[in-house]
């Protein structure tokens, strides 16, 4: 009954007015950023955290996610017309849905994809709601002593979704921490690292730096590449698929989307493992495999279904442990801390509206997605005439509007402009700089719950191992610490990067 009336709550959150025009304009720019190759959502949410200043915290939540799930649906558009993955994540759909497109079944391969998503994220919205009621009971449980475990065994989590050497991973983790400690010390009143400058005694600002590393970092890269673009130039028909291709593409998409659901949630799964899962599955099963790469409607709807459930229940973690399952997770924490909330196992109770007002989101901003993609498939097929030279500009300015409004300071410009560098850097030398994004939100939180955990104890370190939540958290980090430095999963790290 608690579910039903938690849910009912969301749904009265999620169909406020204000509410529904922010999940709108979430899922269309969603979709708009994952049209366009090289812009994806974790530059795009980066670049609008200044924006969601004046929101409220459901709202902007609901924006920041409608453009998360939506960048899912847009990335299957280019996959299929143009062979070229408007996502990470859509890679795995450019092998058989533009081989469909090129067959003259563009239209069936493109709705093909928008119903695998829309089932999956429904589906996904079910399970994460089921869930998050038994771990919000067991958030309840929580003192300092787990937090500081939780935020640790989040810390290494970091490390696992990044890619590449496990060493640059845990020096960006530290790197982060050292960042988070610049600032006036609560405890003390002490500076600390700030060099006599006046704007770093309230730390470093967040939104800046995500919006240089991840934003303006990754866009300057995007300028290197080669940004040619060929639409499959039959014209699109056939948007309504017919009988027997649903039931050729229903098991993939139940397949794809119980496979998504669970890989969505484990730290490190990262964008493309759902899909590339799904689509080894499907070969696997297909009583024909000769027939994946020529234009299979399983290999469509699997990956799909897999990407958008895996997109959805990657909040999970998030909502009901403050821990971030992605690097797109780390800048929704952020979001968060932004809107003067602490990320933790304690939201579920103290901001119900906010987690399940996101939770029912999904479900209307999925079939807002489903409405609105097929359509307007003309729309999104013209953007992709749109040149990156034209775009970049733009993204530069707002960026530079965006960060000095935060807090009407031209030091936040200079820093976003300087992190934009690093970023820059950071892809040149291949490391990841999630793990110091997430070093530098959670530092502040680690440090503070040490201390309170100290003084509830009286100094005695014990209370790590002598708690059974916290024991258990720490065992977790010992073992994906060992896994970590095991020969075979660094070999796969080397080769992932060497790719």
């Amino acid at each position: 009954m608690e579910l039903f009336d938690n849910l009912l709550m969301g749904l009265q959150t999620a169909l406020e007015l204000n509410n529904l025009g922010l999940c709108l304009i979430g899922v269309v720019i969603g979709t708009a950023i994952g049209v366009l190759p090289g812009i994806g959502p974790i530059p795009t949410i980066a670049l609008l955290l200044p924006f969601t200043f004046g929101l409220t915290p459901a709202g902007s939540m609901i924006m920041l996610a409608g453009i998360f799930y939506g960048a899912q649906y847009g990335g299957s558009t280019t996959a299929i017309l143009v062979n070229v993955p408007g996502e990470t994540s859509s890679v795995v759909t450019c092998i058989d849905g533009h081989e469909m497109a090129k067959q003259g079944k563009a239209g069936t391969a493109l709705a093909i994809a928008a119903i695998a998503s829309f089932f999956a994220g429904t589906v996904a919205t079910v399970i994460i709601a089921v869930l998050s009621v038994p771990l919000s009971v067991l958030a309840l449980k929580f003192t300092a002593v787990e937090y500081f475990s939780l935020l640790v065994l989040g810390l290494i989590a970091a490390v696992v979704l990044a890619h590449g050497s496990v060493a640059k991973s845990l020096a960006m983790v530290l790197l982060g921490l050292l960042l988070g400690l610049i600032g006036i010390d609560v405890s003390s009143g002490a500076a600390r690292m700030t060099f006599g400058v006046a704007e770093l005694s309230d730390g470093i600002d967040f939104v800046p730096v995500a919006m240089g590393l991840f934003g303006l970092g990754e866009i300057i890269a995007n300028l290197e590449r080669p940004a040619e673009r060929r639409v499959v130039s039959q014209s699109i028909r056939d948007l309504i698929p017919s009988r027997a291709d649903l039931r050729a593409a229903f098991p993939a998409m139940v397949r794809g989307t119980l496979l998504g659901s669970v890989l969505g949630v484990l730290p490190g799964g990262g964008a493309a493992l759902p899909p590339f899962s799904s689509y080894a599955l499907e070969k696997k099963l297909a009583k024909d495999p000769s027939r994946f790469g020529k234009g299979a409607i399983e290999g469509v709807a699997g990956p799909e279904a897999a990407n958008n459930a895996g997109a959805q229940t990657s909040f999970i973690p998030l909502l009901t442990l403050g821990i971030p399952a992605n690097a797109l997770m780390a800048l929704m924490i952020g979001a968060l801390m932004m809107q003067g909330i602490q990320p933790g196992p304690q939201i579920m109770t103290e901001q119900p509206k906010l987690v399940w007002g996101v939770i029912a989101s999904m479900w209307v901003g999925n079939l807002m997605l489903l409405v609105i993609n097929l359509p307007l498939i003309g729309l999104w097929v013209s953007m992709l005439k749109i040149p990156y030279r034209l775009l970049f500009p733009a993204i530069v300015l707002f960026c530079c509007i965006g960060t000095y409004g935060i807090a009407n300071s031209l030091f936040n410009v200079w820093l976003m402009l300087a992190c934009a560098g690093i970023g820059y850097f950071f892809i040149k030398v291949g490391v990841e700089p999630a793990p110091l994004l997430l070093g530098l939100v959670l530092g502040p939180q680690l440090e503070e719950n040490f201390r309170r955990a100290m003084l509830l104890s009286e100094g005695d370190f014990s209370v790590f191992l002598s708690r059974p939540i916290s024991a258990v958290l720490l065992t977790v980090v010992a073992v994906l610490l060992l896994a970590l430095l095991s020969p075979t999963i660094l070999r796969t790290r080397k080769e992932a990067l060497a790719e």
